[in-house]
Parts: C-alpha cells; sequence; structure tokens
C-alpha cells in the first residue's frame, strides 16, 4: 500500500505540473519578452539573455505567468514592497511577479516534498495533511525572509561605504573634477554594492535624468542615514548655490560623528547580547566541570558511611 501510494502521489505531482505548464504556456513567451524589461539600463555581457539555460528561462516564464495571475486577482499581495525589497536587494532584473510566482512554486514543491518523505515514514493521514500545510507555509515565508535579509546586509553595506564615498569625492572635487565626473571616477574605484548604485546612477543620467532626478532616485533605492544625508545635502547645496566642497566635507565629519556613535551603541549591546548564550550555554558547562567532581567526592564520602 505504501509503494502505492507514493506512486499515486508522484503521478499526481506529475499532473499537477503538466497542467501548469498548459496553463502557464501562453503567457511563457510574453513573459519572457517582459522580462527583459526588468534589467533595462543595468546588465552586463556576462549576464545577458543568452546565457540563460532554456530550462532556467521557462521557470522563469511559469513563475511570472503565476505571479502575473495572482497580482490581478488579489489585491493584497503589495507588488510594490515586494519590487522595492527586491532592489533594495540587488536584484535588478527580478520582477514582483516573478517572486512572488516564486514562492508559489516553492509552496508546492516543499508540500510535495514533505508528503513523499511522510509517505515513506508510513505516517497517518492526517498527520500527512498538517505536516504538508506547515511545509507549505515554510516554502512561503522563507524566500521572503531570505531576501529581507539579503536587503537589510547589501543597505548596511551601503551605509558603512558612504564615509569613504564622500572622502574620495572631497578630494576628485577639491582637484578641479565637477561633480558628476567625480562621480565616475568614484564609482571606477568603489566595488561592492555601492559602486553598483553609483553606476545605475550614472547610467540614469546617461538616460537623459538631471543628476538631482538620479540622487533622489538613489535616495529612493537606498533608504540608509547615510545615503538620505548625502543625496539631501547635493539637493540643498544645489538650490541654495552653496559650494559642494564645503558640503562633503561637512558631511563627512557628521557621518565619522555618526559611525563612532553607532560604534559605541554596538559596543554598548554587546553585553545584553552576550547574556544569553553566557547564562544558557556557558554557565551549565563551568558549573559541570567545577561541581562535579566536588559532588562526586560528596556522594563517595557520605556512601562509605
Amino acid at each position: 500500500m505504501t509503494l502505492l501510494a507514493i506512486i499515486a502521489v508522484l503521478l499526481i505531482a506529475v499532473a499537477i505540473a503538466f497542467g501548469i505548464v498548459a496553463v502557464a504556456e501562453p503567457r511563457v513567451r510574453r513573459a519572457e519578452k517582459l522580462g527583459l524589461i526588468d534589467g533595462y539600463g543595468y546588465t552586463t555581457p556576462v549576464d545577458s539573455d543568452l546565457t540563460v539555460a532554456p530550462a532556467r528561462k521557462t521557470l522563469d516564464g511559469i513563475a511570472a505567468a503565476i505571479g502575473d495571475y495572482l497580482a490581478k486577482h488579489l489585491s493584497s499581495l503589495r507588488e510594490e514592497d515586494v519590487q522595492k525589497r527586491l532592489i533594495s536587494a540587488g536584484y535588478f532584473r527580478v520582477g514582483a511577479r516573478r517572486f512572488i510566482g516564486y514562492r508559489v512554486l516553492a509552496t508546492i514543491g516543499v508540500s510535495i516534498f514533505a508528503i513523499w518523505l511522510l509517505l515513506l515514514a508510513g505516517t497517518s493521514g492526517g498527520m500527512i495533511v498538517l505536516l504538508a500545510i506547515i511545509g507549505g507555509g515554510i516554502g512561503w515565508v522563507v524566500p521572503g525572509f531570505l531576501l529581507g535579509s539579503r536587503a537589510r546586509k547589501r543597505l548596511r553595506e551601503v551605509d558603512e561605504g558612504m564615509p569613504e564615498l564622500i572622502d574620495l569625492l572631497v578630494v576628485i572635487i577639491e582637484a578641479g573634477v565637477a561633480f558628476t565626473g567625480a562621480m565616475r571616477i568614484a564609482s571606477e574605484r568603489i566595488g561592492g554594492p555601492l559602486g553598483d548604485e553609483l553606476r545605475l546612477t550614472l547610467q540614469e543620467q546617461n538616460l537623459g535624468h538631471s543628476t538631482l532626478d538620479a540622487l533622489s532616485n538613489l535616495m529612493e533605492r537606498c533608504d540608509v542615514p547615510a545615503v538620505n544625508a548625502f543625496v539631501r545635502s547635493m539637493i540643498q547645496g544645489e538650490r541654495l548655490g552653496i559650494s559642494i566642497g564645503q558640503i562633503l566635507r561637512n558631511l563627512a565629519l557628521e557621518m565619522r560623528k555618526r559611525r563612532r556613535a553607532a560604534a559605541e551603541e554596538r559596543a554598548q549591546k554587546a553585553a545584553i547580547k552576550i547574556l544569553f548564550p553566557l547564562v544558557m550555554l556557558i554557565f551549565p558547562a563551568m558549573f559541570v566541570s567545577i561541581l562535579a567532581p566536588a559532588l562526586f567526592r560528596v556522594i563517595d564520602t557520605l556512601g562509605g558511611k
């Protein structure tokens, strides 16, 4: 019976997969074309569409079709928030609907995998249904959690790299280079997420955006204190006619003070963060290693009497 149940589950999974492909096939080609728009203005020859495997392109199309269907029929998906998190995480070529489609595929895949494992273990039917629902919930939640974690890490790297960028801009501008040229030179010498954001800002300028508009878009993509202070200072300096070099010097001094304050804050939080592992993990081991010999000695002494 167990073997027949496993075969039945596999056949149902194959039927569901073929059904999804059949339903999504008319939208796959359209999703492939629309997927090119996601990467417009931010692409490299290595990541060109020609290097993507056909299976990956088909899977992307199915995920995009599923996300497109859900976005049209469900108003609670908050597509704009998902797209903002994708951009903050550095996934410029992934649309919100495609990501939602992948979450649905992950939910279905984890549920089927959980059912298969539980059938192999001979679990009862009610427990299989319950754990399959739990597995589906995990498949839906984990991609969102990983995306949020990557976005926070990337924004933190951008925030930490801003003081070095401002120092570099001060040196370049004081050498007689204009602000746009200084941004271009700095983008060639700074790597990581901050360098990617600078190059994207310069590409927006090349496409016709003004410097202030491109900086405003940078602030929307990277909503961190350092970037906000930098962009607002540049906008204010442009409107008031203040020297950019003086603004950047004052901003660099302010960011050093903010970084020092943040380091002191993290140092003060370290004692509280270490309290739980100290009490729950380290102290019990110390008590066992220190008190165990004395306890055994007392037991032996009392037992001898």
